[in-house]
Order: C-alpha cells, then structure tokens, then sequence
C-alpha cells in the first residue's frame, strides 16, 4: 500500500524514532501501524520517546571553521561518559559541519538542515536510540566574517567550553588569544555599553544595601557604590577585564595596542544554565531489586 506523509508522521509522534526509521517500519509491516510500533520497538529505535524527559545536562561543544564562516554549537546527553565516546563526537562533527554549510539562523531552522539524507531533528532522535540515553542538541550561533576581520576561537577541556569571536585586523595570534581569555575569564558582555539599565541598577541596589549594613554613612555610600561598580563590570565586561597573559594591562589597552576590536563574541559552557543529573546508586540499585 502507499504510505502517506501523514502516517509517517503520526508513528513519528507516537514511537519518537526518525522519519526515514517510521517510514521503513510501514513499508515494511504494509502500513500496519501496531506492527510498525513493535518493528521500532524490536529494533530499539522507539527507546528513544522514552528518553525524551530524562535531564540532558552533559555533552560537549565545538567550533567549525570555514572561510568567512563559522558555527558554535553545543550537544547535550545524559553522561560525561557518552560525550566522551567518538560515535557521539562523530554525531558532533555531522551536525557543525552541516550547520556550516546552511544559512540556519534558529534552532528550528537548524534542525531542518540535512546530514545526507536526515534531518538534523532525526540524526539527534536516532542518535538517542543508539546510543541508549537522551541526547539533545541545544544551541548553535553561525557567525559571518568580512574579508578585514578575523576568527578568534578556542575549546577548554576538550570542548566542555568554547569561544568564538569576530574581530576587526588580521591577527590570528591575537584573536586566539582574545578567545582564551573569554574562556577562562567568562565575560557575559564585551563592553559596559551592552550592559542592561536593569542589570547595573540592580547591581548598584545590592551594593548600597551592602554598604548601609557595613555602617557607612549614607553621604558617603553613592560613592562607595560607584567605586565597587568597577569591580562589577571588570567581572562581566571583556573589555574592563585584567588581560590573563599580562597582569599590568586591560584587555582594551592589549587591543588598543594591537589596533583591534572585538565587534562579536559567544561562549558556550556545557550544560550552563541546566540542571545537573545527580544518580543516587543506592537507590538506583534498590529500585532494580524491587523490580
């Protein structure tokens, strides 16, 4: 019998397994679709739905570089264990290199790109399949470059945080050692200027009611809080940041010297933002007793 784009998409929802794996089970099983659930459930491919609300926190990410392109992006699973295995950097390696080529500019759009004859969407459905836990891709920035500027880019602990930049000039050297710094130093902004009104008045609040209870005289504490407001923004600021490979300079000096600036910066950490997985193997035993 002929199997529809519908039926296809209504044993997608139902078993979770990839559209190619949906539409080979109805062929197989002649459109059946209580049979074409227990072929996905025999193969293992089904196993991937049931993974679908299990924490994703761990994963690495990575950056592809081509030309006047690059991507970020960052692939969760359950376990550092399964980040750590080359399938699941293979599985990586497909989705940055795909995403590279495309001009995706949203999660959605980037789950539609292709990998061969997959959707980004399936490859990650069936990656959780095969692998055996939840896999997630979560995030991505593609960055364009004109011919004057250059990348700066760098991975830590093999890929458990990577920056990537876009500054003006040509130096390599210098970029890389630029994205070194965000790494290690995590500015969430590159100048004072990008900081939110509602961030700093916040920060100015906490640093007031700090300084009331420290008994500093109220006609001193504006003060007091505009001087420790420097301490907060050399924190989040790339550019207000101590340079880590020379202490007497700003990371603005280090670039003024170089004439550079940096017009756009992303760092991703691995699982920033999500909840950590936490396995209590007594209890994980028990519960196997018990069954």
């Amino acid at each position: 019998m002929d199997i529809t784009a519908n039926m296809v998409k209504s044993l997608r929802e139902m078993t979770g397994a990839g559209m190619l794996d949906c539409k080979k089970a109805l062929v197989e099983t002649n459109g059946d679709m209580d049979k074409a659930v227990d072929y996905l459930r025999e193969k293992g491919i089904s196993k991937a739905a049931k993974k679908a609300e299990r924490i994703a926190a761990e994963g690495l990410t990575n950056i592809y570089v081509e030309g006047n392109k690059a991507v970020v992006l960052e692939i969760n699973s359950e376990t550092d264990f399964v980040a750590k295995n080359e399938e699941f950097k293979s599985l990586l390696d497909k989705v940055g290199s795909a995403l590279l080529s495309s001009d995706a500019k949203t999660l959605e759009e980037a789950n539609e790109v292709l990998v061969g004859d997959e959707k980004i969407s399936d490859l990650i459905i069936n990656a959780t399949a095969t692998i055996g836990e939840r896999i997630s891709f979560r995030r991505f920035e593609l960055l364009t470059k004109n011919d004057d500027e250059v990348f700066g880019n760098y991975l830590h602990l093999g890929g458990k945080i990577s920056s990537l930049l876009i500054l003006s000039g040509n130096d390599e050297a210098v970029a890389k050692d630029v994205a070194m710094q965000v790494a290690a130093m995590r500015p969430k902004y590159i100048s004072r200027d990008e900081v939110p009104a509602e961030e700093v008045e916040h920060e100015k609040s906490v640093l007031k009611e700090q300084a009331l209870e420290e008994g500093k005289k109220e006609e001193f504490v504006d003060k007091i809080v505009e001087g420790r407001l420097g301490k907060f923004f050399e924190e989040i600021c790339l550019l207000d940041q101590t340079f880590v490979k020379d202490s007497d300079l700003k990371v603005s000096a280090f670039l003024d010297n170089k004439n550079m600036k940096v017009l756009k910066m992303v760092r991703y950490e691995v699982g920033e933002g999500l909840e950590k997985r936490h396995d209590d193997f007594a209890e994980e035993v028990r519960s196997q007793l018990n069954n």
